[in-house]
C-alpha cells in the first residue's frame, strides 16, 4: 500500500500563500481594472511578482530558480488570479513554456534557457496550436526541415499566449513529411500523423514574427498572438529531448500545467465569492442586509462548498505532478476540468447575487466571469478532458 500523502499543505506553503496574496492585494489588484480595461501587459505585477520570486517559482535552484514544489507553484497561481487572471499567466505560463525543458531538455540547454527565466529577465511561451490543428494537435503542419547540423523551421501557430512579449518558445514541430491519418485529439501519445518535435525558439530568430493581438473576452491583460516562421534557422541544439518524441513530450507537459490552469480557475472564483460576501454583506434591501436572506445564503454556501472540492481536487493533483505519478494524466485533467467549470458557475453567481451592479464594470466580478472562461477552453477544452478520464476508465 502507498503510504505517501495525496498531499500536505504545510506551514512553508501558507507562508508562501500569505506572501502572495499580500503582495498581490498592494501590487497587483490595484491595476487589475486598468489591465482589463486597456488590455495591456501587466507590467507593473510582473515587475512585483519578479521582485518577490512569483514569477516563475517552479524553476529548481540549480538554475537560478526559487525551487518551489508544484503545490507551491499551484498556491501561487491561484493567489495572483484571484487579484487579476492576467497576471497569474506570467506565472503559469512561464511554466507551461518551461515544462518540455525540465522534463526532457540537455542539460546544457536548461543552464542556457532557465536561468534568465528564474532571474526575470525573460519569459518562455509554448507553441503547439495552429489554426487547423486545436484539440486535434497532431495534424499541426508546421515542420522543421534537416539542413545541415540544424533545422530549417516554416509554419504558423495559434493562441500563443505572451506571444511577443516572451523572449523564448517551445514550438513542436513535424520533422518528417505528413501521411496517415489524425490523432484522433490531443489524448493518445501513441498516434500522430508523423512524427513531431520540440524546439527552443528566441523571439530574435530571422525569420520569427508575431501577429496582432486577438481581441479577447477576458484575460485582455495577457497578449494572445499568432507566431510566424519564415524559414527559421535552428542550431541541432535547440531541439528538445529526442528528435520525433515531441508529440509525447507535448501531451506530459499537458499532464503537468492543467494544474496551473486549475489553480488560475479556483482563484478567480474565490476573489469573486470574496468580492460576493462582501457586497451581500453591506447591501441592504427591504429594511435589512442581502445577506440575512436564506436564498442568497444558499448560494454563497453551494459557491463555497464547490470551491472548496475544486480546491482539494487541484492540491491533490499538484502532489501527483510534484511526484510524476502514474496516474496525473486523470488527476491532471479531472483538477482542470472540475475547477473550470466551478470557477464559470461561482463567477455567474457572483454576477448575480451583485444584481445590476455585478453586470458593470465598476465592479470585478464581471470581468472574473469573463476571465473565468478560458479556464475551460484552454489547454484541452472540458470536453477534451472528458475524453482523456474516460479513456482512463474504460481502458
Amino acid at each position: 500500500m502507498n503510504d505517501t500523502p495525496l498531499f500536505a499543505v504545510t506551514p512553508e506553503h501558507e507562508a508562501i500563500r500569505e506572501a502572495c496574496r499580500a503582495l498581490c492585494r498592494d501590487k497587483v489588484a490595484p491595476h487589475a481594472a486598468e489591465v482589463d480595461r486597456e488590455a495591456a501587459f501587466p507590467a507593473a505585477a510582473y515587475d512585483a511578482l519578479r521582485a518577490a520570486d512569483f514569477h516563475a517559482p517552479h524553476i529548481p535552484e540549480d538554475y537560478d530558480g526559487a525551487g518551489a514544489d508544484a503545490l507551491a507553484t499551484a498556491i501561487v497561481i491561484e493567489e495572483v488570479a484571484a487579484a487579476c487572471a492576467s497576471s497569474s499567466l506570467i506565472p503559469a505560463v512561464n511554466k507551461l513554456g518551461t515544462m518540455p525543458l525540465l522534463l526532457a531538455g540537455s542539460e546544457p540547454l536548461k543552464r542556457r534557457y532557465l536561468p534568465p527565466v528564474a532571474r526575470g529577465d525573460a519569459m518562455f511561451s509554448y507553441c503547439l496550436s495552429e489554426p487547423d490543428a486545436g484539440s486535434d494537435a497532431g495534424a499541426m503542419k508546421t515542420r522543421a526541415r534537416g539542413d545541415g547540423d540544424g533545422w530549417v523551421l516554416n509554419g504558423v501557430k495559434r493562441w500563443i499566449t505572451g506571444a511577443g512579449v516572451s523572449d523564448y518558445y517551445t514550438v513542436f514541430a513535424v520533422t518528417d513529411p505528413p501521411a496517415g491519418e489524425g490523432s484522433g485529439g490531443t489524448t493518445s501519445a501513441e498516434a500522430t500523423r508523423a512524427p513531431i518535435s520540440a524546439f527552443v525558439v528566441e523571439k530574435s530568430d530571422p525569420g520569427v514574427s508575431f501577429g496582432a493581438p486577438e481581441k479577447k473576452l477576458g484575460i485582455k491583460g495577457s497578449p494572445t498572438c499568432e507566431v510566424y516562421f519564415d524559414d527559421v534557422r535552428l542550431p541541432a541544439d535547440r531541439l528538445i529531448g529526442t528528435e520525433g518524441e515531441g508529440f509525447r513530450l507535448a501531451l506530459r507537459t499537458l499532464d503537468h500545467t492543467r494544474v496551473t490552469i486549475a489553480a488560475q480557475a479556483i482563484g478567480i472564483a474565490q476573489g469573486a465569492l470574496d468580492y460576493a460576501i462582501g457586497y451581500v454583506k453591506e447591501r441592504r434591501q427591504f429594511g435589512r442586509p442581502v445577506a440575512d436572506f436564506q436564498g442568497v445564503q444558499f448560494m454563497l454556501a453551494d459557491m463555497a462548498m464547490k470551491l472548496e472540492a475544486a480546491r482539494q481536487l487541484t492540491y491533490a493533483a499538484a502532489a501527483r505532478s510534484e511526484r510524476s505519478d502514474t496516474d496525473l494524466a486523470y488527476f491532471g485533467a479531472a483538477a482542470k476540468c472540475f475547477a473550470s467549470d466551478v470557477a464559470m458557475e461561482v463567477t455567474t453567481d457572483a454576477v448575480q447575487l451583485l444584481g445590476g451592479y455585478g453586470y458593470v464594470q465598476d465592479y470585478p466580478v464581471e470581468r472574473m466571469m469573463r476571465d473565468a472562461k478560458i479556464t475551460q477552453i484552454y489547454e484541452g477544452t472540458n470536453q477534451i478532458q472528458r475524453v482523456v478520464l474516460a479513456r482512463h476508465l474504460l481502458k
